[in-house]
C-alpha cells in the first residue's frame, strides 16, 4: 500500500499566514487618507480685523486643513500692490479669538514674501479678508486685499480675495461659509503643486442683505469704473440679469470677478 505524504509543518505554516495576510490586506483601490493643506490667511485691515478674525475662525473647521496666519501689524487699507525693501520685521500675535499669527510691519502683499521667505510657510493657498468694505470696479487696484492675493498669484500660489460690504450689522460669517465652499470646489486642485503660476484671482464681494446672506453667488465681470460702488444695495431687485461685479453686489448677490494677475 503506497503510503501518503505530508507536507512539511514549516511548508504549512508559511501556507497559513499567506491565507491570512491574503484576508485582512486593504482591498485594491481602498481610499486614501485625505492630504492635508495648508491654507494662509491675510488681509490688510490688520491682525485685529473682525473679518480676518471670521475667516479663520470658519476655516479651522474644515479637515484636513492647516491655517496660518500672517497679517499685517496695523490697518494698511487702500495701499494696493505696495510693498517694502530689504527684511521685514515680524512678530507673534493672536487674532481677536485667540489664534496664533504673525504681524508683519509693512503692506500687505509684504506679508506674503515674508510668510514665504523669511517664516518658511508653504500655503497650498492664500485667502485674503474678510475685507470691511466691498472692492469693486476699478477701484480694485488701490485695495490692499487684492495687492496681498495678487503677490501670491505671482509667487505661483492660488489665491482669492474677500470683501465684506460695509453696513452697521457686517455678516463675515456668511462670507466665511463662501470661503469654506470656494476651498471645497477648489480642494484636489489645491493637493497638487502648481504646474504654472495662477494668471487670474477670484475677488469675492459680498453684500449684507436682511436675510443674513446674499441672494446667491452671481460669477460676473468687473466695472471698468467705479460708478455705483458705493450705492446703497437692494436684495430684492428685479430687472436685467446682472453682468458686473457693481451691478450684482448692488442687487444682492455675491460677486464673484476674475482679476488678471498683474
Amino acid at each position: 500500500m503506497a503510503r501518503l505524504r505530508t507536507a512539511p509543518i514549516a511548508v504549512l505554516t508559511m501556507l497559513t499566514l499567506a491565507a491570512a495576510s491574503a484576508l485582512f490586506a486593504s482591498p485594491a483601490g481602498a481610499a486614501k487618507k485625505p492630504a492635508t493643506i495648508t491654507v494662509m490667511v491675510t488681509n490688510d485691515d490688520g491682525v485685529s480685523s473682525p473679518g480676518l478674525d471670521a475667516l479663520v475662525e470658519a476655516l479651522r473647521t474644515v479637515k484636513n486643513t492647516k491655517v496660518v496666519v500672517v497679517a499685517p501689524a496695523t490697518n494698511q487699507s487702500n495701499t494696493g500692490s505696495k510693498t517694502t525693501p530689504g527684511t521685514l520685521v515680524t512678530q507673534s500675535a493672536t487674532t481677536p479669538s485667540g489664534y496664533e499669527a504673525t504681524t508683519v510691519q509693512g503692506f500687505p502683499a509684504d506679508t506674503v514674501t515674508a510668510a514665504l521667505d523669511q517664516l518658511g510657510v508653504k500655503p497650498n493657498v492664500v485667502m485674503s479678508g474678510i475685507n470691511t468694505a466691498q472692492n469693486l470696479g476699478s477701484g480694485t487696484v488701490l485695495s490692499g486685499t487684492i495687492g496681498a492675493a495678487m503677490m501670491a498669484a505671482k509667487r505661483g500660489i492660488p489665491a482669492v480675495a474677500f470683501s465684506q460690504g460695509v453696513g452697521a450689522d457686517q455678516q463675515y460669517d456668511s462670507t466665511g461659509k463662501l470661503a469654506i465652499a470656494w476651498l471645497a470646489k477648489h480642494r484636489a486642485a489645491l493637493e497638487k503643486k502648481p504646474k504654472r503660476a495662477p494668471t487670474t484671482i477670484d475677488n469675492y464681494n459680498v453684500p449684507n442683505c436682511p436675510s443674513g446672506k446674499s441672494r446667491g453667488v452671481r460669477m460676473v465681470k468687473t466695472a471698468p469704473d467705479v460708478v455705483g460702488a458705493i450705492a446703497g444695495v437692494d436684495c430684492t431687485a428685479t430687472g436685467p440679469k446682472p453682468t458686473t461685479d457693481i451691478q450684482a453686489f448692488n442687487e444682492g448677490y455675491a460677486a464673484v470677478a476674475q482679476l488678471p494677475v498683474s
